[in-house]
């Protein structure tokens, strides 16, 4: 891993356009709505669904990302970041490790990991990924198999690493003065941006 993506260490809010809260039909109109509101990161996540069937999303995705220079990353299929044009993968603990990932996802594919624990941020550091996920803070049916961590260790994180962390899970318009004053520096929201009634005012 070389020098940090600039995009990522400038980002701040990081949406997921999940197709658990979000027709395939829809996607697009999504994505350009949370660009609009200047989300500085978007992640396809598609659990479920079928290789073809997320690389065909990627395709009418990426373009939207790619006109206003915002990473787009697709969620556990590494084999698909080269094909799609995204910029990379996210991967999860018990995933794929960041050099598998990496070597999957073609030259100068970007890479994410996410951390449960301290401990995991430590490990996953010396993995060398482009950055990492931290959480789930709160309780959130994205991630239900996890227990909800808290926010007494969002500043040790930061400490410990230099990579940008993202701070996800649970985390919405009414507590997220909350989880900013803990210590994160940047957050992933999801159901919160999703189902938003004014998604560009977010």
């Amino acid at each position: 891993m070389g020098k940090i993506d600039p995009r990522l260490v400038r980002a701040r809010l990081y949406g997921i356009i999940d197709l658990g809260y979000v027709a395939e039909g829809q996607t697009a109109d999504k994505v350009a709505r949370m660009l609009d509101g200047g989300v500085d990161v978007i992640q396809l996540r598609a659990k479920g669904f079928l290789p073809t069937a997320i690389a065909a999303i990627a395709n009418r995705l990426m373009p939207l990302c790619q006109a206003r220079q915002i990473p787009f990353f697709i969620n556990d299929h590494p084999e698909l970041v080269e094909a799609t044009g995204a910029d990379g993968v996210h991967v999860g603990q018990n995933d794929y490790s960041v050099a598998e990932a990496r070597a999957l996802a073609g030259p100068g594919a970007l890479v994410g990991k996410s951390t449960h624990s301290l401990a995991q941020v430590q490990a996953a550091a010396k993995e060398g990924p482009d950055y990492l996920g931290f959480g789930p803070l709160f309780a959130t049916p994205t991630k239900a198999e996890y227990a909800p961590i808290g926010l007494d260790d969002i500043a040790s994180a930061h400490s410990q690493v230099s990579l940008p962390i993202f701070c996800i899970g649970g985390i919405k318009r009414e507590n997220l003065s909350e989880v900013l004053s803990a210590g994160a520096d940047r957050v992933v929201i999801v159901s919160g941006l999703l189902l938003a009634d004014d998604l560009t005012a977010y």
